[in-house]
C-alpha cells in the first residue's frame, strides 16, 4: 500500500475543534481521524464536545465520516452524563450523520448509559477483532483496567491508546469500573506489542504529543514495578 494513502490526524480539544470551550482545553483530550485516501473513507476516534466539528475536519480534508471508534466510556471521549457533569459528544454526532459505532463488548452497556444511545447503534467486538477503514486494517485491543471494555486501537505502526496509557503514567483506576489489577495487565500486554509501535495518547499529558512504545516503556514509571506485588504496593 503507498505510504500517502494512510490519512491520520492527530487534533487537540480547545486547539483544533471546540475551540474554546473552557472544559475541552481544561482536559486536553486528543481525538483522531484514520481514513483511507484512495477510498475517502474516515473513522472517528472519541468524538466529544464540539464532535460536528471534527466532522468538518474530515470533509474539509475531502473525505466522509463512515465510522466511529470509541476508547471508553468517559463523557470527555464520548459525550454524555457521568458523576455530575453532561458534555455533548457522540450522540450530537449521530444526529448529523448515522454511521456504525464500534466499541468493546464490556463497554456496550457503559456506553450506552452514558451517552443515551440505544445499545443497538453499538457495535460491540472482542480482543483482536479488525475494523476496515477502505483498505487501512485496524486491530483493537481489549485493554480493561481504566473501565472494563477500555480498548486501544494498532495501525501501521501506530498504538492509539486511550486511556490506558499515556507517556508519562496511565489513566485512572479508581472511577467505577476500574481495576488496578487489570491495568497491570493490559499495561504489560502492550509493552509486549511487536514493532515498536508509536503510542498515540488520549490526552496531552506530556511534554511531546506522541513517542515511541520502546521510549515509552524506559520513561515511563507504570513500567517500573516488576511484578503484579510490587505494582499493588506502587498504588497504595
Amino acid at each position: 500500500m503507498p505510504d500517502d494513502r494512510l490519512y491520520f490526524r492527530q487534533l487537540l480539544a480547545g486547539r483544533d475543534w471546540a475551540v474554546g470551550d473552557p472544559i475541552a482545553t481544561q482536559m486536553r483530550n486528543f481525538s483522531y481521524l484514520i481514513g483511507d485516501r484512495e477510498t475517502g473513507d474516515c473513522l472517528v476516534v472519541d468524538p466529544a464536545y464540539a464532535a460536528g466539528d471534527l466532522v468538518d475536519a474530515i470533509e474539509e480534508d475531502g473525505l466522509r465520516l463512515s465510522g466511529v471508534l470509541v476508547t471508553h466510556h468517559h463523557p470527555d471521549h464520548v459525550g454524555g452524563t457521568m458523576m455530575g457533569f453532561t458534555l455533548k459528544g457522540l450522540a450530537e454526532l449521530l444526529d448529523r450523520v448515522q454511521v456504525p459505532v464500534h466499541v468493546n463488548e464490556h463497554e456496550v452497556d457503559w456506553v450506552s448509559n452514558v451517552t443515551g444511545i440505544e445499545k443497538s447503534v453499538l457495535t460491540g467486538h472482542g480482543h483482536r477483532d479488525k475494523v476496515s477503514v477502505g483498505a487501512i486494517e485496524i486491530e483493537l485491543l481489549h485493554t480493561p483496567g481504566h473501565t472494563p471494555g477500555s480498548q486501544c486501537f494498532l495501525l501501521d505502526g501506530r498504538l492509539v491508546a486511550g486511556d490506558t496509557l499515556f507517556l508519562e503514567g496511565c489513566g485512572r483506576t479508581d472511577f467505577p469500573g476500574g481495576d488496578r489489577d487489570e491495568m497491570y495487565r493490559s499495561l504489560q500486554n502492550l509493552a509486549q506489542l511487536e514493532g515498536d509501535p508509536t503510542v498515540f495518547p488520549g490526552h496531552w499529558y506530556s511534554d511531546e504529543p506522541s513517542a515511541a512504545l520502546s521510549t515509552v516503556k524506559a520513561t515511563n514509571y507504570v513500567f517500573k514495578p516488576r511484578n503484579l506485588q510490587e505494582w499493588r504496593a506502587f498504588f497504595a
